[in-house]
């Protein structure tokens, strides 16, 4: 583009008019490579092919014209007519300028577009035969053409502006000039652009579409050039940046050496005489020295140096070593444990039992241990006190809801704004290496697509693993073998089998009425009159007042609830304190209506057994132990339908098809007839059809309850039964007894039928919750109907 500006600026042009005529004629071809230019703007070419400097020699003597046509690949030395474009021009020589021996550089100017039609010779060089292009030029006042014309003028000088730095009055010239066309021709013959989109706007007949195509171009050009400006700006800046960067750090150096020492060699002093009272490992030392050579390095205003400053802190808050002392008094232990929970046995148990082992060996793993049962029984609020009976730092870490890997290994120092897993972070804050920790809502951990957090935890809870632990962002081991983890969980059907088969289960089951009075007495209500500002003397809930309490405005396996129950009654009692009214301070049954409203809950109660097909089961939830009644009514019909309702579940609805095949296929020995099952149909429900039902546990309910309708038989009074029958007709064991039998004492039953494999899980049961009840253990459903069914039938029954 620079010697064309050039050319134009030094050369007096001097041409003659070409004739239509001389073009039609046969003509020389001068094929170009890499190269077009267009109408009216004299181009330099450089020729250094023999065929081509011939050409020029014999056209510049004759005084003629020449076809200039590009070619289609560069490296073609001797190109045929599919080797050229077939759209190029004729041109005139304007001046020719030898500079060595082998290259030459002639200017021509073009004056018509031509197309190649054929080519007549190929020796000493290519003539052929073209025919004119015309061009179809807009009509004079077309508005669009007049803006296209001035957008390309301005585009051209800002292009030529920024290039070359053209002289004011060149820029002067161009900017005055009106031969709109011709500055149009220089844009496309300068800019720079591929040879295909050239070509393309060569060909192109209509001058508003080439134009188009034109400003097209030159839009991409003027990007480019801004694209280049602003990197030059911002380079210019950032060096400029730098130059009073590196000032400013002289002259703090400066400063700080006149104060007594540069800043970042103090702290680094004083992390190395941290780091001579650490504990640590062979291995672990290696590592740290090699960071802290890496922090020494960096330049305190880098951006790593601040990264790897907060790294190397890390390493050194953590409590390399450093366990606290156990407190082996095992009395104290059990006096602390009994102190702050009731109940718990087993987990009381197993934590003296670690403590004994402790004293005797004086080192050992940790037990990784699990408390699940219901909510709000005290699994959370245990392993402070374990803390405390051991004399032992205390953290809990909340795992619901966690979906990231990460939040346990680390995340990689790589990643911005990385940091320790949780696991390392809570070590800490702790302060010590052994200290209790507290897994709490371990069965609600998720997954999904950033890893699984349970896989993660698998080498945490492992005692064979855990002596070193990996953290992403130490990138060091560190051992969590004295660590006592106490996980927590309501259900373990959603924990993982490798996590489960690391961890010893430890049942935390809900408590009888009797339990929960001891618990409120001595633990919520005293806690409650202190956080209310109550005194002792001022306010005390009797006995009998609590278990009414506990019974009609509570449904719960642990005392959650009747917390915040206790919680209510008080701030009512504190308001009329401090108001200086009339309250009871030993409030009676009758008081309860006031502080808490009508009652909530009424207590499940047996329903008898006046009508046939109706038989008490027994039921486990999340929060406890129920009573449920499975009810079979008998209508006259074809006789194969069976119809299940009560919102029952998959497995709840195929024990029933068990139940009446079992008994269709061993009818005779029921005293049934075969042709009830063909003439009536049965109809299967459980109440409270809101609350979905589902178990394999009322299998024998359901049997016993189909029985006694196609029997009419009466059922016993105060029993109730749980158990799984197959289809032979054994009864197989279910889980969730100690719930159930609470349940049945609650809704006064006496009697309970179970599979002869639970015997072992009633034996464990503490007495208390035994008292009143008499258990009959089977093997087969034959002798549950001998138990469960009398031989006299009911009132008004229906002949069948």
């Amino acid at each position: 583009m620079d010697d064309i500006i050039a050319t134009q600026m030094e050369i007096v042009i001097e041409k003659k008019a070409i004739k239509p005529e001389e073009i039609l004629k046969e003509n020389p071809i001068l094929p170009l490579k890499n190269m077009l230019f267009f109408n009216g703007v004299p181009t330099p070419i450089n020729i250094g092919r023999k065929k081509s400097l011939k050409l020029i020699q014999d056209v510049r003597k004759k005084g003629g014209i020449l076809g200039v046509f590009c070619q289609k690949d560069a490296n073609t030395e001797n190109p045929d007519f599919d080797d050229l474009y077939p759209v190029g021009l004729v041109a005139q020589i304007i001046n020719v300028v030898k500079e060595d021996n082998e290259t030459t550089t002639v200017l021509l100017m073009g004056e018509r577009r031509v197309h190649l039609d054929k080519i007549t010779q190929d020796e000493p060089y290519l003539k052929g035969k073209f025919s004119v292009l015309e061009t179809i030029h807009p009509a004079k006042n077309d508005k669009e053409y007049k803006e296209q014309l001035k957008t390309i003028k301005e585009k051209v000088l800002h292009i030529l502006t920024y290039k070359m730095g053209l002289p004011d009055f060149v820029l002067d010239s161009l900017k005055k000039s009106k031969d709109h066309n011709y500055i149009a021709n220089l844009a496309f013959t300068s800019v720079e652009s591929s040879l295909p989109q050239k070509q393309k706007i060569l060909a192109t007949n209509d001058l508003k579409d080439r134009y188009n195509q034109l400003i097209s171009m030159l839009d991409y050009e003027t990007q480019l050039i801004e694209i280049k400006e602003s990197i030059r700006k911002k380079t210019q800046v950032d060096i400029d940046r730098q130059q009073r960067e590196y000032f400013l750090q002289q002259e703090m150096k400066n400063i700080q050496e006149a104060l007594g020492g540069n800043i970042q060699e103090i702290e680094i002093n004083e992390i190395k005489e941290k780091a001579e009272n650490i504990h640590f490992s062979p291995e672990q030392r290696t590592v740290f020295d090699k960071e802290l050579k890496k922090l020494e390095r960096l330049h305190p205003h880098s951006p790593d140096y601040s990264t790897q400053m907060t790294y190397i802190q890390t390493i050194l808050s953590l409590p390399w070593g450093h366990y606290t002392q156990d407190n082996f008094n095992l009395a104290h232990a059990k006096k602390v444990l009994n102190k702050d929970h009731f109940g718990m046995e087993k987990v009381k148990e197993r934590v003296i039992e670690h403590l004994a082992v402790l004293k005797l060996k004086g080192d050992m793993k940790s037990p990784i241990i699990c408390l699940y049962g219901p909510p709000g029984v005290g699994k959370t609020s245990l392993g402070k006190s374990i803390a405390e009976a051991l004399n032992r730092k205390y953290m809990r870490m909340s795992l619901g809801g966690l979906h990231d890997e990460a939040e346990i290994r680390g995340h990689r120092r790589t990643y911005i704004g990385a940091m320790p897993g949780r696991i390392i972070q809570g070590i800490q804050k702790a302060g010590s290496s052994n200290p209790v920790v507290i897994l709490d809502e371990i069965d609600k951990v998720g997954q999904d697509y950033k890893g699984d957090p349970s896989a993660a935890l698998l080498e945490v809870l492992d005692p064979e693993q855990n002596f070193s632990f990996h953290d992403n962002y130490l990138d060091m081991d560190y051992d969590l073998s004295k660590v006592l983890f106490i996980a927590t969980a309501n259900s373990l059907n959603t924990i993982s089998p490798p996590l489960l088969d690391r961890m010893e289960l430890i049942e935390v089951s809900g408590y009888i009425l009797e339990e929960k009075v001891e618990i409120a007495k001595k633990h919520l209500l005293p806690t409650q009159l202190e956080n209310h500002g109550v005194a002792k003397s001022q306010f005390d809930i009797p006995k009998k007042t609590m278990e009414v309490l506990i019974e009609s405005y509570t449904r719960e396996s642990g005392v959650r609830e009747l917390n915040k129950k206790i919680a209510k009654i008080l701030r009512k009692v504190a308001r009329a304190i401090a108001e200086g009214t009339e309250y009871p301070k030993k409030p009676e049954i009758s008081d309860l209506y006031d502080f808490l409203g009508p009652v909530e809950y009424t207590k499940d109660k047996y329903e008898g057994n006046e009508y046939a097909g109706v038989v008490t089961g027994l039921a486990w939830t999340a929060v406890g132990g129920e009573i449920l009644f499975i009810e079979t009514s008998l209508s006259k019909g074809k006789g194969s339908k069976l119809t299940l309702t009560g919102n029952l579940g998959d497995v709840m609805k195929e024990s029933a098809i068990i139940a009446l095949e079992y008994i269709k296929a061993h009818a005779s020995q029921l005293n049934i007839s075969d042709e009830v099952f063909e003439k009536w149909n049965v109809h299967i429900h459980v109440p409270e059809g809101a609350i979905p039902k589902d178990g394999p546990s009322a299998g024998i309910t359901m049997t016993t309850s189909l029985v006694s309708a196609f029997t009419q038989r009466k059922v016993k009074a105060h029993l109730a039964m749980t158990g799984e029958m197959t289809l032979r007709g054994k009864v197989l064991p279910v889980g969730g007894i100690k719930e159930k039998i609470l349940a049945a004492k609650r809704a006064g039953i006496k009697e309970i039928i179970l599979s002869q494999e639970n015997e072992k899980h009633v034996n464990e049961i503490n007495e208390i919750y035994l008292k009143g009840l008499k258990f009959h253990y089977v093997e087969d459903i034959q002798e549950v109907l001998d138990i469960a069914l009398m031989n006299r039938k009911i009132k008004n029954a229906i002949e069948i």
